[in-house]
């Protein structure tokens, strides 16, 4: 099997900001115990979630070329997912939420390429490939959810941060990697640990981000479909966690109707949720999605969507109500005695757009040290700048090349050259330009001559504010690559030797070549120098099973007994793991 890139066209159409997070899956770099963890796993959840799973799940597993018994490759999701019109991508670990649901709505998965240690076969805090591929990609084959995951991208891209937001997402991706590396201190866990808590203790308001984050999680991630009293399995992280996928339909976990309320609900993602949200079908989770869109500042605008802006310290949009899309880091507003933003701010690289297309000479080129201006209606004008024609320009004296002094109804009074103005597709006015230009707001200056040319932005309202830029090809870097790493399991030579162990079976699986003796080889060799491995002893019995071995078959199901007594913690696995081949008689 070819495990090389195979490019997807979706894939092509990424920004540059969203494919500096695609790193390379590096199949080869799956070991023998890998393979075995996602075989168990799959195996097990094909067994239980058939019966649980929402009716999709299987039939997604086809349609998605996810296969049972080995880890898939980007190269065969891709050449499958193109079939459905998605793709997928391998990353490293978490991504920033914004770059995370634009890849979605992009309609491309974004697939932790690394995969849990044996140790932690039954759950991870870090995202996974049995998490992403085996949980997310099935369910993408149904069309209605497919729709719902690119439009919640399409949404969630645009939800406001706040820095308590961005500070929570690096405390959380730090916990996830030292969590699931083998050899981390457990003052190094500990310290990580309670920095995660000291923030999900920390009284703040939601932002539009953490809203939509739990949304996320209580539907792409941990939701439930159907009836409360029985429901059906939906949701990633219940599809990919042998563990959570029985807790989650037992009497134990609360199971309330999903509605706009779950937004408002936090969760802990170092613990099995308490409580779950079912929706009665996919559509449903649409229309939740769109009740929340029409609280966020991407529908309402106005000076609490700009207070968001400025909150968040990152990269957003106001667009005014003439189509003018100012994109930058917003830092100031002023507001009238109505609540009404007469002035905005940013500073550092700003662009300007008209309908996500950057204007022709307002890049951050241009724009290097920020972007102001008042915005308003005119002071003893009955017509907004926005609505005047030509005629109406030249009765109040806005001439090209001409001095003019207009004074808004804010108070705030703009002196200056009139050069020249920019206008949108249906010939209003969007954009004038001065020289010599002074804007001041009470005894303040706003803009002086010293500053250069000023742009005015004309219009009288911001009827949208969101994360992000309105053209993403204004902003080379929007989204920030985290310096915290995966660490790569580290090995010596037991582990080595363990590995190898592990390929000789799944050769002789493969090869379907097993004799009594290869068999009895690998069993001693474990019981002497690897006692603490349950997993392969599994895959003993499974071959010994097969080819009806029965010396071997009592030998193995006496060292797994052993092992159950010797290490309680994993005997639920290695019953889960009888059950399987049980099953298969």
């Amino acid at each position: 099997m070819n495990k090389n890139f195979e490019t997807n066209p979706l894939i092509d159409l990424l920004p540059p900001h969203l494919k500096q997070f695609i790193k390379p899956q590096n199949y080869d770099n799956y070991s023998p115990i890998n393979q075995a963890v996602w075989r168990f796993v799959m195996r097990k959840n094909i067994s239980y979630l058939g019966k649980v799973a929402h009716k999709s799940y299987l039939k997604g597993l086809d349609l998605t070329g996810i296969s049972i018994d080995e880890i898939p490759s980007m190269y065969g999701m891709n050449r499958i997912l193109k079939e459905i019109g998605w793709a997928a991508v391998a990353v490293d670990g978490f991504i920033p939420p914004n770059a995370f649901m634009e890849f979605q709505a992009y309609k491309v998965l974004v697939i932790a390429s690394d995969i849990r240690q044996l140790e932690n076969i039954e759950y991870t805090p870090a995202p996974d490939i049995i998490h992403e591929a085996a949980g997310h990609a099935p369910i993408i084959a149904n069309p209605d959810y497919a729709e719902y995951l690119r439009r919640f991208g399409e949404i969630g891209a645009k939800a406001i941060l706040s820095s308590h937001d961005n500070d929570m997402y690096e405390a959380v991706r730090r916990l996830s990697i030292l969590k699931e590396a083998k050899n981390s201190k457990q003052e190094d866990i500990d310290k990580a640990e309670a920095e995660v808590y000291k923030l999900q203790n920390k009284k703040v308001p939601l932002s539009e981000m953490a809203q939509i984050r739990n949304l996320h999680w209580w539907t792409v991630e941990y939701g439930l479909i159907g009836h409360t009293d029985k429901p059906r399995l939906y949701g990633a992280g219940l599809l990919s966690s042998i563990g959570e996928s029985k807790w989650c339909l037992s009497e134990e976990v609360k199971k309330i109707p999903y509605s706009i309320k779950a937004a408002e609900t936090e969760f802990d993602i170092t613990k099995p949720q308490p409580q779950l949200f079912v929706t009665p079908d996919f559509s449903y989770l649409m229309q939740v999605l769109d009740e929340f869109a029409n609280t966020m500042a991407l529908r309402k605008g106005g000076w609490r969507g700009l207070s968001k802006l400025i909150e968040s310290k990152k990269v957003g949009t106001i667009e005014l109500n003439t189509g003018l899309q100012i994109s930058g880091v917003f830092t100031r507003m002023i507001r009238d005695e109505d609540n009404q933003v007469v002035f905005f701010k940013t500073e550092g690289p700003t662009a300007l757009a008209n309908r996500e297309k950057e204007l022709i000479g307002h890049g951050i080129e241009t724009h290097t040290k920020g972007f102001s201006s008042p915005i308003g209606r005119l002071k003893g004008i009955n017509l907004a700048i926005e609505d005047m024609g030509p005629r109406d320009l030249k009765a109040y004296n806005f001439y090209d090349n001409k001095r003019i002094a207009f004074e808004y109804e804010s108070g705030i009074t703009v002196e200056g050259l009139n050069i020249t103005g920019i206008r949108n597709l249906q010939g209003k006015l969007i954009l004038i330009q001065f020289e010599d230009c002074t804007v001041k707001y009470n005894d303040e200056i706003l803009f002086s001559p010293k500053d250069g040319t000023f742009d005015l932005a004309v219009g009288s309202s911001i009827v949208s504010a969101y994360a992000g830029s309105a053209d993403y090809h204004s902003f080379e870097n929007l989204y920030h690559v985290s310096e915290n790493t995966t660490i790569q399991p580290e090995t010596d030579e037991t582990k080595i030797k363990l590995k190898a162990l592990y390929q000789k079976i799944r050769d002789l699986r493969h090869n379907n070549s097993a004799t009594f003796s290869d068999i009895e080889s690998v069993l001693e060799t474990l019981k002497t120098n690897h006692s603490q491995d349950w997993l392969l002893s599994l895959e003993l019995l499974e071959l010994a099973d097969k080819y009806n071995f029965s010396d071997l078959k009592v030998k193995a199901h006496d060292y797994l007994n052993e092992q159950k007594s010797s290490q309680p913690d994993i005997a639920h696995l290695i019953d889960d793991g009888l059950e399987i081949i049980n099953e298969m008689h």
